[in-house]
């Protein structure tokens, strides 16, 4: 029977590894969720797949995990980040769970003309994404950066990575996805504001940059991206 509580670890993990708790992780095994020694628990790392291991020693703010079998191997998704521009804290906060559940490797909070918060919690977001791969059995955590200018993530744009640029101005237009090529893409999505003319005209001007709607009605950013997600995930990703 699969173990009831997964848990990324940033330790490696391979057959009889020892993997030291942290006083938060401690906690919440075995005060919140009541384990006790010879509980099973399922963790990853990004890196070595997931591992079914067992509770080896108990503390208040301490523990000890050993690993016993690898359970599933490393599932990386597809080499799509996901840009956005932060909305209010709990929107924001939903925008970052989903993507880690929806397969994104990367996620790129922006700064644009019309961003409303010039600020940005790049810990806790990253435990957002922690959690959301937690929950939704992935063995892979997104990266979750510091926030960036858009303006210098065009001015730098990787030239082998393709970008979909969801712009609301095209709600109502074909999708744009018809004849895209696999390989490295990012997702773009504004603001609650939109985007400013001179951001579509640098947005433009890349030729690797392919712009798409969303459907025929303008939607709210933390819907865009998950919509966004879907489509790119059906056409080009790991759902097709």
């Amino acid at each position: 029977m699969a173990a009831k509580v997964r848990l990324f670890v940033d330790q490696p993990l391979g057959a009889e590894q020892t993997v030291a708790l942290s006083p938060a992780q401690a906690n919440y095994l075995f005060n919140v969720m009541r384990l006790a020694v010879g509980a099973e628990v399922a963790l990853f790392n990004s890196a070595d797949g997931e591992w079914r291991a067992e509770v080896a020693e108990t503390g208040k703010k301490k523990g000890v995990l050993l690993c016993r079998a690898q359970t599933a191997p490393l599932r990386r998704p597809p080499d799509l980040w996901l840009l956005f521009a932060p909305i209010k804290k709990a929107r924001t906060d939903f925008i970052v769970e989903k993507a880690a559940e929806m397969g994104a490797a990367r996620i790129v909070p922006v700064q644009t003309d019309f961003t409303n918060s010039e600020r940005i919690r790049q810990d806790r977001l990253q435990t957002h994404a922690i959690e959301a791969a937690e929950q939704c059995g992935g063995t892979f955590v997104p990266e979750v950066t510091g926030l960036h200018k858009l303006s210098d993530l065009v001015l730098g744009w990787d030239a082998d990575r393709a970008m979909m640029f969801c712009d609301e101005a095209q709600a109502g237009m074909a999708h744009g996805l018809e004849g895209a090529q696999r390989g490295p893409w990012a997702i773009l999505i504004g603001p609650e504001g939109g985007f400013s003319e001179a951001e579509r005209g640098r947005l433009a001007a890349l030729p690797q940059v392919r712009t798409v709607s969303l459907g025929p009605r303008i939607l709210r950013a933390d819907t865009a991206a998950v919509a966004a997600m879907t489509l790119w995930q059906q056409a080009l990703g790991d759902w097709a």
